[in-house]
């Protein structure tokens, strides 16, 4: 019984020691999407040193929701965003991974954030339910390379369906 603890003890210093190393990594750029009049979600992307270096580097996209927006239709606009790039044609795992993140994300609401940290190329869920919690929970296991480079694809690939919100990401010019 005492091992588990030691064991649960050293896993939650572990995951808030990944969520401190990422949330001091400084800001590539900055993106708000809109939805006629809302304001869907802003967004952030951070770096180790402030530059995006494409997908071999370590990235945080951190979203902060403007609106409540169920879990389902998350799932859906990433299966949107997926079809139009043509991944769920190429890749043959990206069914399975829909199905992981139905179970995987919670309905979000006005000020709660979720953010997919990259190390190694692997990739990490985090959840922060409002500004007034002061850490990230990780959602989820590390997600692997293929996954991670699929799911950033959604607003870092060149062929992505919001080029502007790429380039200011990115740190280009709005």
């Amino acid at each position: 019984m005492r091992r588990l603890a030691t064991m649960l003890l050293l896993l939650a210093t572990f995951s808030q020691a990944s969520a401190a190393d990422w949330l001091g990594w400084q800001k590539v750029g900055s993106a708000t999407l809109t939805w006629g009049p809302f304001t869907v979600y802003t967004s952030q992307l951070n770096t180790p040193d402030g530059r995006y270096h494409g997908a071999s580097t370590d990235r945080a996209l951190i979203i902060t929701y403007q609106r409540s927006i169920d879990s389902d239709e998350l799932v859906d606009a990433t299966r949107e965003q997926w079809q139009a790039q043509g991944i769920l044609k190429q890749e043959p795992q990206s069914e399975a991974w829909l199905q992981m993140l139905a179970k995987l994300w919670p309905n979000v609401s006005e000020g709660t954030q979720l953010a997919f940290v990259t190390h190694a190329q692997q990739g990490q869920f985090w959840y922060r339910a409002s500004p007034a919690q002061k850490t990230f929970t990780p959602l989820g296991p590390r997600q692997s390379a293929a996954f991670s480079e699929r799911f950033l694809a959604i607003w870092l690939d060149p062929h992505t369906q919001y080029p502007a919100l790429r380039s200011q990401l990115i740190g280009g010019k709005p």
